[in-house]
């Protein structure tokens, strides 16, 4: 092993040295690549969900590539390249499983499926999560509640009931979602 000392290491490597070791700390993931999952890191992976849901509408408003939006979105929180992934969409009923990432994307943005409009186009403007629980074990997260989405166009709020299954990526640690469930409150009819 060779040691380098001050002396032994011109002042620029030096330098960039550190300057390299201070960017890899600024950019370092905010999770834990192993490890127990935490409730923190949870309910930041909701906050990046819901980033994406409302960052695929903006794009989808502003005329952009939506489709590329939503495939990176399903790409950075489903687990379809790790295995399978359970998601029973809200706004599905011939259709109700989404086993694929292709019938993931269909759900989002509209396209194989016939009853797909693109829930992500809507478009909203916010998505707030209020969990009602969370169990956590050793390489897993389930966490169940409502989140509520707001209509960018009516400013009215949509009550959607939701669990949520969360593990880590194999690349690199991340939470990625292996189940979602996702409906609308039952409304009695008497």
């Amino acid at each position: 092993m060779t040691l380098f000392t001050k002396s032994a290491l011109p002042k620029a490597a030096l330098i960039a040295g550190l300057l390299a070791a201070a960017a890899a700390s600024l950019t370092a993931p905010a999770f834990a690549a192993t490890g127990p999952i935490t409730e923190a890191e949870v309910t930041a992976a909701e906050a990046e969900w819901a980033k994406g849901i409302v960052h695929v509408g903006d794009v989808f408003t502003q005329g952009g590539d939506y489709k590329t939006a939503a495939s990176d979105l399903i790409d950075a929180m489903y687990g379809y390249q790790d295995g399978t992934v359970l998601f029973k969409p809200t706004k599905a009923a011939v259709d109700e499983f989404r086993e694929t990432k292709d019938q993931a994307l269909s759900y989002f943005v509209g396209g194989s499926e016939p009853e797909d409009h693109g829930f992500a186009i809507t478009p909203w403007s916010a998505v707030r999560f209020d969990n009602k629980g969370m169990v956590i074990d050793a390489d897993s997260a389930t966490v169940m509640g409502n989140y509520y989405f707001t209509n960018a166009k009516t400013g009215e709020d949509v009550k959607v009931d939701f669990t949520m299954g969360f593990k880590r990526a194999p690349s690199d640690g991340h939470l990625e979602l292996f189940l979602h469930h996702s409906s609308l409150p039952y409304v009695a009819a008497h």
